[in-house]
């Protein structure tokens, strides 16, 4: 007996389930792709900002200031955007150079208007970390790399090439230490570095999770075509019956109404011999599908289960399937409404059970009164103490390798847990108990979910 159960009764004390369920969501934005909209929107937003900071200390503060070549700088990203719109359909998504382009101005244009204000004493340098972390999040770690070292580029440049910070005072300046300065210059590398970090880290989760998701949506998909073609076959078989037998009636009045001798006569036996021919085949079919439909349609708990586990028998490692009654559950088995999601998951934790495996995969099928849990153990190494907790999660591997049907990708174990979450249930995964080895992954539906209705 398995030590998920005791004295036949299931035990789900240590199996908590706490996998979130992520749904199947679609991916509504193409990450890596920035709509030019978006771009054009930013930018205006910063000459508003630039242009309301530079006439409050020009004006409002009576700081002495370059205020024509502060706004003639400002008026370049003006006119940028003016020409973008008119130039291009701003729904457009921008290519990646494209992008590169837009924000490498955006990071000279700001640092130009930084430089004209006092450079590197200018309290306002870390703004230069904004386009940096735009770049972060809409481009490539390459391209988003490049901007960065171009705001830092710039920065170092300007204590070479800078005006004087503006000052209350006409005709008066201040000079900032060269100390004070320096650390400036080090708190902008360092907001760059761990903006442009974090902003890259998120962008890359987000981008992961939508094709995460979208391989799941591939796999329903493909069921459910799978479930189209069943019902088509069934309409074709219904529609064509019809037709043929008329075909082949008319044939069977003009083969009597046709001497032996007419040369008519020979493509009128052809054309019977056809339609009946048609027929038969469609006749086939529909007594294959009837004689299956019910199987097709319905399938007890313990056929599912063995029917999810019998690809992987015969592969070196001895693969159990048992299937039993619980507390308050019926002798029979539960006949359920086959469901290709859960034979698919099934398929894919007993796979990735019979990959671990030292000897041997239990599968354990167990029914109650209201409620189906069905347990997978294997005898391997069992789940490594950092990965359970974020098994559930796109593109982690369920043992420090890739398998469940994901390749090198680590999506096997999250597109398995879509795929029962769609149907209603629940995944919890945990280790065996000490001194035994081996990893356990249990899944748990209410009857009422998969029973298959009453025919009777």
């Amino acid at each position: 007996m398995d030590d998920l159960t005791r004295d036949g009764h299931i035990d789900l004390d240590d199996a908590i389930f706490t996998l979130p369920p992520e749904g199947l969501g679609s991916a509504q934005s193409a990450l890596g792709r920035t709509r030019l909209r978006t771009f054009i929107t930013l930018r205006w937003l910063a000459v508003a900002g630039q242009t309301v900071a530079v006439l409050f200390v020009a004006f409002g503060l009576n700081f002495d200031m370059p205020l024509a070549l502060c706004l003639s700088i400002i008026a370049a990203s003006a006119w940028l955007n003016v020409f973008l719109s008119f130039a291009f359909q701003s729904q457009r998504l921008t290519r990646g150079w494209e992008a590169t382009l837009q924000l490498a101005f955006d990071t000279v244009q700001l640092a130009a208007l930084i430089a004209a204000t006092g450079g590197l004493s200018n309290p306002f340098l870390l703004l230069l970390v904004a386009p940096v972390t735009v770049a972060a999040l809409s481009l490539s770690p390459f391209r988003a790399t490049l901007i960065a070292l171009l705001a830092l580029l710039l920065a170092a440049l300007m204590p070479m090439i800078h005006l004087p910070l503006p000052w209350g005072v006409a005709d008066s300046t201040v000079a900032l230490p060269a100390l004070f300065q320096l650390g400036q210059f080090a708190a902008l590398a360092v907001g760059v570095v761990f903006f442009a970090l974090s902003a890259a880290r998120v962008s890359q989760d987000e981008a992961r999770l939508v094709r995460a998701l979208d391989a799941a949506g591939v796999v329903m998909a493909r069921e459910q075509r799978l479930s189209a073609l069943g019902a088509m076959s069934a309409m074709t078989t219904h529609e064509l019956g019809t037709p043929l037998a008329t075909i082949h009636l008319v044939a069977k009045e003009l083969q009597g109404d046709l001497g032996p001798d007419d040369p008519r006569a020979e493509d009128i036996i052809l054309i019977a011999e056809q339609a009946d021919r048609c027929r038969a085949i469609l006749a086939t079919i529909r007594e294959a599908r009837e004689a299956t439909d019910i199987v097709h349609a319905q399938i007890p708990l313990d056929s599912l289960v063995a029917e999810a586990a019998a690809p992987f028998k015969g592969l070196g490692v001895e693969v159990r399937v048992r299937a039993e009654a619980g507390d308050g559950g019926d002798a029979r088995a539960p006949v359920l409404k086959r469901s290709p999601e859960v034979l698919h998951a099934l398929g894919a934790f007993i796979e990735n059970a019979v990959s671990f495996a030292d000897t041997r995969v239990n599968v354990v099928a167990t029914w109650t009164a209201d409620q189906i849990i069905i347990t997978i153990s294997d005898d391997g190494p069992g789940f490594a103490p950092e990965v359970l907790p974020k098994l559930g999660e796109p593109y982690v591997s369920q043992r420090g390798e890739a398998h469940l049907g994901g390749g090198d990708m680590g999506l096997g174990f999250f597109i398995a847990k879509t795929l029962i979450e769609r149907t209603g249930g629940r995944i919890a995964t945990r280790n065996r108990t000490p001194p035994k080895r081996g990893a356990v992954v249990q899944t748990l539906w209410p009857l009422t979910l998969l029973q298959a209705p009453d025919l009777d």
